[in-house]
């Protein structure tokens, strides 16, 4: 007979999905936090440097499995994708003065896009309920955006890097759940990690000066992404993945957003219209039926 979980164990299930969507949502602002004083391919650089030591610290001490040839190619595929186009891309859109929340709305539609190309990629049938979620998305995202400063806010740059992050985290997405699935967590992301930092690095020397205009700000950034949203956060979510239903687990990421947009109006003064703030739970609502309506694998 199974030993029924105690009072600690039962307290961390029960406040763990919140606590993930705090930390995560912090992603967004941290960036925004570091920009000022940092180029964004630089500064993400910097950062891999830091958690690639970490992780291959928790490698090494958790007596992680090694990687088989193949599984550091779709390791490597993987991270270029997820880190190089996704992260990459957030980090460039807040840069070219996209605001924060906005951000993390565009990056919450992945299961949006996920659906309109899981058929193919994966062979996943599309459900009139997932289409009516991906409408329900895409009217979400035309409310949000039809305040004019919002669109104003960023360069042409800053929204082409958001929805090509947008579009890199999809796709890396669905390559590491086809590739990636069997792989050790903490040597798979080591090698993500390494592979992305790489990737930014010689983006930084191509593209960027390298100044870094050290302060207080940029340092907590910096930490903070690095221990809070590299490692914890990330750690954290495996936890619940193995804990938790498919469904439920992606459902937390529909209050990333709204909490990221709450942040950035209390730290930064971003503010949104009622419009928009409709248009937001517009685009969780429809991320919600694209989630819920999967159809059902036949038995």
């Amino acid at each position: 007979m199974p030993q029924k979980p105690s009072r600690l164990t039962q307290l961390a299930i029960t406040t763990a999905p919140v606590v993930f969507v705090l930390l995560w949502s912090t992603g967004f602002i941290g960036a925004r936090f570091g920009l000022p004083y940092i180029e964004p391919l630089t500064f993400l650089a910097v950062r891999m440097i830091f958690v690639v030591m970490l992780m291959a610290a928790i490698a090494l001490i958790g007596s992680a499995r090694f990687l088989t040839r193949p599984e550091i190619g779709h390791s490597l595929a993987a991270g270029a994708m997820v880190h190089c186009l996704g992260l990459g891309g957030v980090f460039m859109a807040i840069s070219q003065g996209v605001p924060a929340g906005i951000s993390a709305l565009i990056m919450g539609l992945q299961p949006i896009l996920t659906t309109t190309i899981a058929n193919r990629f994966m062979g996943e049938t599309v459900t009139r309920i997932q289409w009516l979620g991906v409408a329900l998305g895409l009217v979400g995202v035309v409310l949000v955006l039809h305040d004019r400063s919002i669109v104003m806010a960023g360069s042409a740059l800053g929204w082409f890097a958001s929805f090509l992050g947008l579009i890199g985290i999809t796709l890396g997405t669905l390559y590491q759940k086809r590739y990636c699935g069997g792989i050790d967590w903490r040597t798979g992301n080591l090698v993500q990690y390494f592979g992305a930092g790489i990737l930014f690095a010689v983006g930084s020397f191509a593209f960027e000066t390298r100044v870094i205009h050290w302060s207080g700000e940029l340092i907590f950034a910096l930490a903070w992404l690095v221990l809070v949203l590299s490692i914890a956060a990330v750690g954290l979510m495996y936890w619940l993945i193995r804990r938790s239903a498919a469904t439920g687990f992606a459902s937390l990421f529909y209050l990333v957003p709204a909490v990221t947009a709450l942040f950035a109006y209390i730290l930064f003064g971003e503010r949104l219209d009622a419009v928009s703030i409709f248009g937001m739970l517009i685009c969780a609502l429809g991320v919600v039926l694209v989630n819920r309506g999967a159809a059902k694998p036949e038995s």
